[in-house]
């Protein structure tokens, strides 16, 4: 890759700002979108070349319909061509909602007095995670309000108590953490507990907007929050997780701030983000935001299809805070992770509640299907539910993952273990209707597509129809 030094900061601007307001917005006001400029940015992302942030803001700023639905059926062979079908499925888990942050968006807001505080004990963890797990779960993302009870020491200990916990076949496989930035040390303690992916949304990058939503709190430091993953990198946490809250402020320049994130740390690190999210803002408890920069739909959608052209080895992460059908809709161009069967009360899965108390929780999901639904939707139109953890148990992160994922080669790994995963689903979870069907899609994918070492595969799933459990390539 080629990093122009004028935009890129090297080794030594490690852990200091990078985001200049004025260049990303020169780059949104000066970038001029034609039918030549759109069609060939397209293609060198098809390449599989990730996009300057000249040539993002020319995609951003392209008005005709013709050139939007261009650059979403370049999203979507795009997608294809690095992915394949594989969808990854995860479940939140809030281990705690005490906060002294005081963010306008967020139901957990420290002076929000109708929000009922609570932090799971360790009983409680295991009773959600052996929910979780009678359910189908693999693979978690533990989430902690910012508050000192949630110490790095506190973080670890409970994502050990998640590995413990095993409910018949079922067992947690990896957790991933969305929590407050610590210290290099903090970060390595954390690591040491076995984690995956550590996320750190900035929320907002544009430091006006920031200071106006964070009024009190550790939150409110801009650039403690902006370094906070580069902490994770030094401390050895090479798998990261990027994203911006979508509604407070102008969503095109969001985007070209993510690709700026993705920039500084493949010039850095020389490793991007593993996944970058764009929830949008939904109703919550006490909500105290204007809708001024609110995403309609249509912007939605075109902005997950731009940022999966600007950074196509990326995971990208669309949650059940969207409706189902705005979630059917990018997942055919953008979106390779979504949660299924999500209840972000605390304790909420274990006790099974179905309806969502606003003062109990952080934001109004607006997807209720249940892992099942998904999981049997997802498998009807044709794509692959996968819950494989196999990139992280045998070290292909950070660097090692780009290796494979820049030139689109993990879809080689990523269909066949989504297969497996997908058998012992079926197996220990699935209806009988879902059970014929994701067999016969699965046989179907091997039949038609091109699989590397597909007779080890049949082998595989014929042990796992036998009974034997996490095999992977």
């Amino acid at each position: 890759m080629i990093y122009n030094p004028q935009i890129y900061k090297i080794k030594d601007e490690a852990m200091k700002p990078f985001i200049d307001s004025k260049e990303i917005h020169d780059f949104l006001n000066n970038s001029k979108s034609d039918a030549e400029s759109v069609r060939a940015i397209i293609q060198k992302s098809l390449n599989k070349n990730r996009l300057s942030l000249e040539e993002t803001a020319i995609l951003i700023n392209a008005e005709d319909p013709e050139l939007i639905e261009e650059i979403k059926r370049g999203a979507q062979k795009l997608k294809k061509d690095v992915y394949g079908d594989r969808i990854v499925l995860f479940a939140p888990l809030y281990i705690g909602n005490l906060c002294t942050n005081n963010c306008q968006y967020c139901g957990f807001r420290v002076d929000n007095k109708e929000q009922v505080r609570k932090t799971l004990n360790t009983e409680e963890i295991i009773k959600e995670v052996k929910a979780l797990e009678d359910s189908g779960h693999k693979r978690l993302i533990l989430v902690y309000g910012e508050h000192p009870k949630y110490s790095p020491e506190f973080i670890a200990e409970s994502v050990r108590e998640v590995y413990k916990v095993k409910s018949g076949k079922g067992e947690i496989r990896r957790v991933n953490i969305n929590a407050a930035p610590l210290s290099i040390e903090g970060f390595r303690t954390v690591k040491e507990s076995g984690i995956g992916t550590y996320q750190v949304f900035q929320e907002t990058y544009n430091p006006e907007t920031y200071a106006n939503v964070h009024l009190s709190g550790a939150k409110r430091d801009f650039d403690n929050r902006l370094t906070s993953l580069d902490r994770a990198q030094e401390a050895g946490i090479d798998d990261v997780g990027i994203g911006a809250l979508f509604g407070l402020y102008d969503w095109r320049y969001e985007v070209l701030a993510l690709v700026r994130h993705v920039n500084h740390f493949e010039a850095v690190y020389n490793v991007g983000p593993h996944t970058i999210s764009f929830p949008r803002i939904q109703n919550a408890s006490s909500l105290n935001i204007t809708d001024e920069h609110f995403v309609s739909d249509e912007d939605f959608v075109k902005l997950v299809a731009i940022l999966r052209l600007a950074v196509p080895y990326t995971g990208m992460i669309l949650t059940a805070r969207e409706p189902e059908h705005i979630r059917n809709e990018v997942l055919t161009f953008g979106v390779s992770q979504i949660d299924g069967g999500t209840n972000i009360e605390l304790s909420g899965y274990s006790a099974h509640k179905e309806e969502q108390n606003l003062n109990a929780e952080q934001f109004e999901i607006m997807d209720k299907r249940t892992l099942a639904q998904v999981i049997k939707e997802l498998i009807e139109t044709d794509y692959l539910p996968s819950f494989c953890t196999a990139c992280y148990r045998l070290g292909r992160t950070g660097e090692h993952f780009m290796e494979f994922s820049v030139p689109g080669f993990i879809k080689r790994f990523c269909g066949p273990n989504a297969m497996l995963t997908l058998a012992e689903y079926l197996e220990d979870y699935a209806d009988a209707d879902t059970k014929e069907k994701g067999y016969k899609s699965i046989y179907r994918k091997i039949e038609t597509e091109e699989i590397l070492n597909k007779e080890q595969l049949l082998e595989k799933l014929e042990k796992v129809r036998k009974g034997e459990r996490d095999l992977y390539f």
